[in-house]
């Protein structure tokens, strides 16, 4: 009969056990020695083996499994049950259970084990006064109750109810044994229960209120509290982003009737001729046909983006600073200020031990990133390719919608991909990173994080950048086209510019992730297996006829899906920091989408947490680790992609160089016709001039494009024209001053903002002098102790010598 242990510890209702709830689970992790650690059996667990990296026991133990007899298992069931009986916890037996084939062991700790593993960890307890101050009758009443209270020493709130001579919770209980007789096939499962969690936090109903951070932290442990209070100071901080962003767009949409580059593209008086966008199949057409795109593009593309992507950059610098003094209120509530997760090195191999790993995990991370852009490529020719068979539909109506039906099915591509690549990614890090056999279970983790985060990254971005930065950059002109396997002419932007398509590549991309990856596979996967385990239970059950019995909690828990980290929580939540920062001067609504689904994100994790999976083991942390380097990291990169997308993907710059310098009366009048460059259709390639050129019922002699060249009549016909030159240099000298002059001010904000709020500074400071009071008060005390003892000594009688020792009298 295969035993699944559900270990959990049911405590009181009692406040002060909530703070212990991690007791059990984290003080075996700090301590290294054990009465087990010299017996056979001990040895037979430790011989050769690499622990799993942290997270849910069961999701480690899966991948170093191995198979024990059935004897074997028993007497490792029994040795390790013993161990914990020693130890002061007690068991509960369920063999007898609805669940066919399964039994359970329910582990209780009672209040004097808490209380000694407390004291043993040194918990810092709340103290028995609070202090407060009396409002008095005056002035010197009121300072005499303050010094009162300032001077009064601390009085540890726990009673003195030890059990002598019982040693503490280590080895017996550690997570790396909990891993060994997972692995090993012992039992099948162990996590803590369900309680009641649901009302306050997991109900949509309640978006509206803030997180119980507090109840999260006592309920699930340190970790998982800080990941919401996380999630809860990005959610609050989009709030500002969104509301920027809304009026940003609406400026848009206000002056988008005054836009006078829109309106001479959309004047019907401007009899303007442009070349073909494909060989042979592609006729000229009308620069009007392209008003709708023009006006869709102001929308994005005005003078307030600029602005926005300016003030997003402080945004990320006053985001980071707020968590930081949130972080460090949180450590100070949470008695977390004085702790360091230090862990022992659980494999000592040499650096020529790990070269293959290491580099193997270099072939298979280029590898991983060329596929990626072997994808974008073929996408690329996708759309080429596309484009060139619909302009020779004889279908009016799908020749006139070719773009906006290629940019869509394109985009609706790469989000399918990215969708299908993140799952193979996140499966091909975690086995790079078992390769490397790290030496601790935090080295695992964040190597695996920065592996996933990397290839993920590029998965999402790639996409992206390559509209934002090449497309219609590596075009050629007309009688020089570039072309892919000789065939493929590349593709050019729209007379808009890519923006328009940048930005639609970004909002499916970001919703389509959100929607289907964040909430579609994150709820409905767990729900699905559980369906599953439930079906299976039943069939068994219906076979051993043991419908009547009614399923207790913990056998209600065995079928729920097993916790597997918070890596892919902070995942999701980084690449969506990434859409928001990166290219936000494109997609202003980014910060309010953003903000929607973040709102659904929370109550949808907490329902996740607390309904959908079995409830992790409790784990102490002080921050959240390597997620915010990344953070930190993204910030500052979404500064440089900004001013880059500013200066090289919209009409920003090239507008601000005609009205400054070439315009003759300093306004916009005659910006489309400055941009466009001259040719003369007799100078085609052979074989790559339209078919039907009739198709405007007029012969056209010359057709414009895009692009700063000489016309075909100067000396240097097609060459790059100096205005190029002159809306490049101001290109790459607006990157330079807007990347120097937003991170400076990103800097500023850095400094201005202390990391530790005041209040909470003044607290720590003052529990350091009462500390150091009481201290210097124990010495004091000692010393008179000895100063009396001494002067006893001094004045007593010399005793005689005695040959034989005194005998104890009785007390």
């Amino acid at each position: 009969m295969c035993i699944c242990t559900q270990l959990y510890v049911q405590l009181h209702s009692h406040q002060c056990l909530a703070s212990l709830r991690r007791t059990l689970t984290q003080s075996s992790s700090r301590r290294h020695s054990s009465r087990l650690t010299d017996n056979a059996f001990t040895r037979s667990l430790r011989r050769g083996r690499v622990p799993p990296p942290k997270g849910d026991p069961e999701v480690g133990a899966q991948e170093h499994s191995l198979h024990y007899h059935e004897d074997d298992k028993r007497f490792c069931r029994d040795e390790f049950e013993s161990s914990l009986m020693e130890m002061g916890l007690e068991l509960e037996k369920d063999e007898h259970t609805k669940t066919p084939g399964v039994g359970f062991v329910k582990i209780h700790a009672p209040w004097h084990v808490l209380c000694r593993e407390a004291e043993f960890m040194k918990l810092k307890m709340p103290t028995k006064k609070v202090y407060e101050v009396k409002q008095g009758s005056n002035l010197v009443e009121k300072i005499n109750t303050f010094i009162t209270k300032l001077t009064e020493p601390l009085h540890p709130n726990v009673e003195e109810n030890r059990i002598q001579n019982v040693k503490h919770l280590s080895y017996p209980f550690s997570r790396e044994k909990q891993h060994f007789l997972l692995a090993n096939g012992v039992y099948m499962a162990a996590y803590p229960l369900h309680d009641l969690l649901y009302e306050e936090w997991a109900s949509y109903s309640v978006f509206y209120k803030y997180q119980p951070v507090g109840l999260i932290r006592k309920y699930f442990g340190e970790k998982i509290g800080l990941y919401f209070a996380w999630l809860g100071v990005y959610t609050q901080m989009l709030i500002p982003a969104s509301l920027v962003g809304v009026i940003v767009f609406l400026y848009g949409c206000a002056t988008v009737d005054d836009d006078i580059p829109s309106m001479e593209i959309c004047d019907k008086r401007n009899n303007i001729t442009m070349c073909p966008l494909c060989d042979r199949a592609c006729s000229y057409w009308k620069l009007i046909t392209a008003c709708g795109t023009a006006r869709a593009s102001h929308l994005f593309d005005n003078p307030a983006t600029v602005f926005f992507s300016i003030f997003m950059a402080l945004w990320a610098a006053m985001f980071m600073e707020h968590w930081k003094r949130r972080q460090m209120r949180l450590n100070y509530i949470w008695d977390l200020t004085g702790f360091e997760d230090e862990e022992p090195e659980k494999v000592k191999l040499t650096c020529k031990d790990r070269l293959p790993a290491y580099m193997t995990n270099l072939v298979m991370m280029l590898f991983m990133i060329g596929v990626t852009f072997a994808i974008v490529f073929g996408v690329i020719v996708y759309r080429i390719s596309t484009t060139s068979a619909l302009y020779m539909s004889s279908n009016p109506t799908t020749r006139s919608n070719v773009r906006l039906t290629v940019k869509t099915t394109a985009a609706i591509i790469n989000l399918v991909v990215i969708l299908i690549l993140d799952e193979v990614y996140g499966a091909v890090a975690r086995w790079l990173t078992i390769l490397e056999v790290p030496k601790t279970d935090k080295s695992f983790e964040e190597r695996l994080i920065f592996k996933t985060f990397i290839l993920k990254f590029v998965n999402a971005f790639t996409p992206i950048i390559y509209i934002a930065f090449f497309r219609g950059r590596l075009v050629g002109r007309p009688g020089s086209y570039l072309y892919v396997f000789e065939s493929y002419r590349m593709e050019e932007c729209a007379h808009g510019g890519c923006l328009m398509e940048l930005c639609i590549q970004l909002s499916i991309t970001m919703l389509g992730k959100q929607l289907i990856q964040n909430n579609l596979f994150e709820i409905g996967i767990p729900k699905l297996k559980k369906l599953i385990r439930y079906i299976k239970s039943k069939r068994r059950a219906f076979q051993e006829e043991e419908q009547d019995k009614k399923l207790q909690r913990y056998e209600t828990d065995h079928f729920l899906e097993p916790f597997a980290g918070l890596t892919p929580e902070y995942m999701e939540m980084i690449i969506q920091f990434g859409f928001v920062t990166l290219f936000v001067a494109s997609f202003p609504l980014a910060p309010l989408f953003a903000l929607l689904n973040n709102i659904i994100e929370i109550r949808l994790d907490a329902k996740k947490f607390v309904v959908e999976l079995r409830r992790p083991i409790a784990a102490r942390a002080k921050d959240i680790g390597i997620w915010y380097n990344i953070l930190r990291g993204i910030s500052k990169v979404a500064v440089i992609i900004n001013a880059f997308v500013i200066s090289f993907t919209s009409d920003f710059i090239p507008r601000l160089v005609y009205q400054y310098m070439y315009s003759p009366d300093g306004s916009m009048h005659g910006f489309v016709n400055h941009t466009l460059s001259y040719f003369n259709v007799s100078d085609f390639q052979e074989g790559k001039d339209p078919l039907e050129p009739t198709d405007l019922e007029y012969k056209v002699e010359i057709c414009r494009y895009k692009d700063y060249r000489e016309p075909p009549w100067s000396p240097t016909p097609y060459e790059i024209s100096k205005e190029f030159w002159t809306v490049l240099a101001v290109k790459l000298a607006f990157v330079i001053v807007f990347q120097n002059v937003v991170m400076l001010m990103s800097d500023v904000v850095d400094w201005i903002i202390p990391d530790i709020p005041k209040d909470i500074s003044v607290q720590i400071h003052k529990e350091k002098i009462l500390m150091v009071e009481l201290f210097m008060k124990e010495e004091q005390g000692k010393m008179q102790t000895l100063e009396s003892k001494d002067s006893c000594n001094n004045h007593s009688p010399v005793p005689r010598p005695r040959s034989f020792p005194n005998s104890h009298t009785n007390d």
